[in-house]
């Protein structure tokens, strides 16, 4: 009876995530009525939909209230933009839509960070007051909620999918799903809900429709891609973390710099294993429903340019941010209003945020420069917009990952270097060089700044990041003596690391090869082998648990 009340409540440290055996045991009772209801899709999205919302509950327990209550208001709100198509009414829905989806973001996600931005600034002293929790309270009892604002797993993924079905409904791309269902199916689908890969209405609700199908090469990928996942999340991302990079970044001091920068590069491996076999996973378990999402990473550390990076790595994210932001703010082609608008708002914000003065002199410096370029050379008009939309679009790429100076800072390193690329790109000897040596360069040049700059996205507080390079620079000691003794204590995460790279790095048609080879064996084979690597896989959990990074995006 105990064990009947923990599946159905909402237990912090139990919830329903890829890498627990409950969750597969969820998943499993889930297919085996699926199968029996697949060929009737209203009670198909009726069902997955309540599932869904289970799984939420069991990952986030009572925010699966705001959930429902943002489903409700953007089904109807999608109503309106569809029903008031070309007036300005439509207009008027479409901005109240996106102000009320990116006022719920704000308010559970940064909520804190503005707060004490503000107080620091102006020498007040406001507080943070939950109002949903004080309202929930008081209509569920005392106790249902906590005071403290807690940020909804997954708030960043679903608000997106939520403007971008409005947006597209707006643009005609799309007709407004008249039956909620279907709409509620689409955002809450449990394998992309909490740390998609985002994606559109266009793409998903058409296959509502669509008969169950399932042949055994797809379903082989499934098992395949499952497999991938596992191995990405338990033995590379969990093992490299909790044996060796949470052991140095959380008390640097006690290693050489040398070590520290190792580190950094186990943690690339590691966040990309990490986020990489979830989506794995999330696409594995999608196609064995019959349901297909997009691939969300190609892998990115083949880059051999900052560009090349950001096309590959969370790809989901990367076209949102460009189809929903950077081109309507004028992409590469025209300057807007919302390009004076947003450069002006983000300068102010990083100002407010940091109170550097040398900001305001930098962005003069740079303003000067421009205005002379601007005259001298007239296809610089279309560069220069080119370039503050590109850092506009990393800014807020950097801020939706976290409430965080150091995330505002990360975006900000990776637009600037996707702004020098650009240019660098037109006179470098080397563009269309596709030589092994010239190409290995640029993959570990690329590779080593992205490791870089994680140093802000890894690093929680402000002054961190550069205490951690200053150790680095000034202990960089790695005499044989010092390397030996390194090298005994985390010789297994060594060796894990370099192979997690040279798997990465293999051919695409050698990956390709492998999996039509295993879709080829028979199904008691497959199934064997995947239950063995699965058991052995799981030999290498450790005892504490690794929840999923993207967890607090």
């Amino acid at each position: 009876m105990n064990r009947i009340n923990e599946l159905f409540s909402w237990q912090q440290q139990e919830s329903l995530v890829f890498n627990r055996l409950d969750f597969w045991l969820f998943f499993l009772a889930v297919m085996a009525l699926f199968v029996l209801i697949h060929k009737r899709f209203l009670l198909r999205s009726i069902f997955l939909t309540g599932v869904s919302l289970f799984f939420y509950y069991k990952t986030s327990g009572n925010f699966v209230l705001l959930l429902a209550t943002m489903l409700l208001i953007n089904y109807l709100l999608g109503l309106g933009v569809q029903e008031r198509e070309g007036s300005r009414a439509n207009k008027a829905w479409l901005i109240l839509g996106l102000t009320l989806n990116l006022l719920g973001l704000f308010y559970f996600k940064y909520a804190y960070f503005f707060t004490e931005a503000f107080n620091a600034q102006f020498g007040t002293d406001f507080n943070v007051v939950n109002q949903f929790a004080v309202i929930g309270n008081e209509w569920f009892g005392k106790g249902s909620f906590v005071d403290k604002i807690l940020v909804p797993i997954g708030v960043s993924f679903f608000t997106f999918h939520n403007i971008s079905y409005l947006v597209d409904i707006s643009r005609k791309e799309i007709k407004a799903s008249t039956n909620f269902f279907d709409y509620a199916f689409y955002v809450t689908y449990f394998p992309h809900l909490i740390l998609g890969p985002i994606i559109r209405a266009r793409d998903f609700i058409p296959q509502i429709h669509q008969p169950f199908e399932l042949n055994k090469l797809a379903f082989s990928g499934a098992l395949w891609m499952i497999g991938k996942g596992l191995l990405k999340k338990l033995v590379f991302a969990d093992y490299i973390a909790v044996h060796f990079i949470d052991k140095v970044l959380d008390a640097p001091e006690a290693y050489p710099g040398f070590v520290g920068m190792l580190a950094m590069f186990g943690y690339s491996l590691q966040i990309y294993a990490d986020f990489s076999g979830y989506t794995d996973m999330a696409i594995g378990v999608s196609r064995l429903m019959g349901f297909t999402l997009l691939e969300n990473f190609n892998s990115p550390y083949k880059s051999v340019s900052v560009a090349d990076f950001w096309r590959r790595w969370h790809k989901s994210l990367g076209a949102w941010l460009r189809d929903y932001l950077y081109i309507p703010l004028g992409g590469n082609q025209k300057g807007s209003i919302g390009t004076a608008v947003m450069t002006a708002v983000i300068l102010g914000f990083l100002f407010f945020i940091t109170g550097w003065v040398e900001l305001w002199y930098v962005y003069g410096g740079l303003l000067v420069i421009y205005l002379i370029l601007w005259q001298l050379w007239p296809a610089f008009k279309t560069f220069a917009v080119r370039d503050l939309n590109l850092l506009i679009t990393m800014i807020v790429g950097g801020l939706w990952h976290g409430a965080s100076q150091n995330f505002v800072i990360w975006g900000a390193m990776n637009g600037a270097a996707l702004v020098l690329y650009n240019y660098w790109k037109r006179i470098s000897p080397y563009q269309n060089n596709t030589s092994w040596p010239i190409r290995s360069w640029r993959i570990f040049f690329t590779l080593s700044f992205i490791t870089f700059t994680r140093i802000w996205f890894r690093l929680s507080e402000p002054d961190q990041p550069l205490e951690y390079l200053n150790h680095i620079a000034q202990h960089f000691d790695w005499s044989i003596q010092v390397w030996w003794k390194v090298w005994n204590n985390f010789q297994a995460v060594f060796y894990l690391i370099l192979l997690g790279y040279l798997a990465h790095w293999l051919p695409q048609n050698w990956k390709d090869k492998t999996v039509l080879f295993f879709s080829k064996w028979p199904f008691p084979l497959q199934a064997l082998t995947f239950a063995f690597c699965v058991f052995i896989m799981y030999q290498a959990v450790s005892d504490t648990f690794k929840a999923f990074v993207y967890f607090q995006f």
